[in-house]
C-alpha cells in the first residue's frame, strides 16, 4: 500500500462510494416527498440517508484495504489518494452527520439510522464476500422507505406490509448481482461469495427469479388498487428497465456485470417510488 502524499477531491468521492450514497439518498428524498414531507424535509432525510451510507461505504474501504493493495490497488486507499487517518475521519463526521439531521424527525428516527449503520457495518465488517452478503442488502433495502417515510410522517402506512417483504427479497437480488460483478476478484481473494457459492448461472437465475416476483407483486397489487395510470405506466417502465439490467447480467465481462446491477439497483428505486406513490401516499 502507497503511503498517501495528499488527499484528492476525486479520492475523497471515490472512498464515500459515490453511486450507492446518491441512489439511497435519491431513494429517501423521493419516499419522504410522496409521504408529504415539505421539500426542506425531504432534503434533510436524504442527505442523512447519503451521510449515513456514506459511513457504510468508508468502513468499507478502511476494512479492505490491505486486501486491496493486492487486489484492486487502485482504489483510493492503496492508491495513496486519501490516508486511512483521513478516511477514519470521513466515516465517522459522515455517520455523525447522519444521525443528526435525522434529530429533528424524533428519537425513533435516530433510532433507525443507528439501525442502518448497524447493518451496513456488518456488511463491511462480516458478511461481505461471504454466502451471507445478502441478508444486510435483503434488510437494509426496507429500512430506505419506512426512513423516509417515518421521518416524514412519524408512521408507517399500512400498505408497507406489501412492500416491505418485497424490498426484502428485492434487497438479497441486488446483492447476488453485486456478488456476481465481484466474482473474478473474490475468487483470487480466496473468498466464498453467494455468487460463487451458487455459481454464476445459478446466481444470476435466483435473482432473476426474485427480482421478477417483485415486479409482478408491484404490477399487480398496483392494478387491483386501482392506482392512477401514472404510477402503474411509471412501474412498468422500471419494471422494464429492470428486465434490461437482468439481460445485461448474464454477460461473462466483470465490467458489464457491474454496470447491471447498478441498472437493476436503480430501476428496483424508481419501482418502489412509482408503487409508494400509487399505494401508500396520503389520500
Amino acid at each position: 500500500m502507497r503511503g498517501a502524499r495528499l488527499v484528492t477531491l476525486g479520492g475523497l468521492v471515490r472512498l464515500v462510494h459515490p453511486f450507492p450514497i446518491l441512489l439511497d439518498g435519491l431513494a429517501t428524498l423521493a419516499f419522504a416527498f410522496i409521504a408529504g414531507a415539505v421539500p426542506a424535509t425531504a432534503v434533510r432525510l436524504g442527505l442523512a440517508m447519503l451521510c449515513l451510507q456514506a459511513s457504510i461505504g468508508v468502513l468499507n474501504d478502511l476494512f479492505d484495504a490491505p486486501r486491496d493493495a493486492c487486489s484492486k490497488p487502485g482504489k483510493p486507499i492503496p492508491a495513496g489518494l486519501v490516508s486511512p487517518a483521513v478516511a477514519r475521519v470521513v466515516f465517522v463526521a459522515a455517520a455523525g452527520t447522519g444521525l443528526v439531521l435525522a434529530t429533528p424527525s424524533g428519537p425513533w428516527l435516530v433510532a433507525l439510522g443507528g439501525l442502518v449503520l448497524s447493518v451496513g457495518y456488518a456488511y463491511d465488517l462480516f458478511a461481505k464476500g461471504t454466502v451471507w452478503s445478502w441478508l444486510p442488502f435483503a434488510i437494509g433495502i426496507p429500512l430506505l422507505p419506512v426512513f423516509g417515510w417515518y421521518g416524514a410522517t412519524g408512521s408507517v402506512p399500512a400498505p408497507f406490509a406489501i412492500l416491505l417483504p418485497a424490498a426484502v427479497a428485492a434487497g438479497a437480488a441486488l446483492a447476488i448481482a453485486n456478488a456476481r460483478a465481484d466474482m473474478e476478484r473474490d475468487g483470487q481473494a480466496g473468498l466464498i461469495s453467494i455468487a460463487i457459492r451458487l455459481g454464476s448461472r445459478r446466481a444470476w437465475a435466483v435473482g432473476a427469479v426474485l427480482l421478477v416476483m417483485v415486479a409482478v407483486v408491484a404490477l399487480g397489487s398496483l392494478w387491483l388498487a386501482a392506482a392512477p395510470e401514472v404510477a402503474l405506466g411509471a412501474s412498468l417502465g422500471a419494471a422494464l428497465l429492470l428486465v434490461a439490467g437482468l439481460a445485461l447480467g448474464r454477460s461473462s465481462s466483470a465490467r458489464r456485470r457491474e454496470r447491471a446491477w447498478e441498472i437493476q439497483a436503480i430501476a428496483v428505486a424508481a419501482l418502489g417510488a412509482a408503487w409508494v406513490w400509487g399505494i401508500g401516499r396520503p389520500g
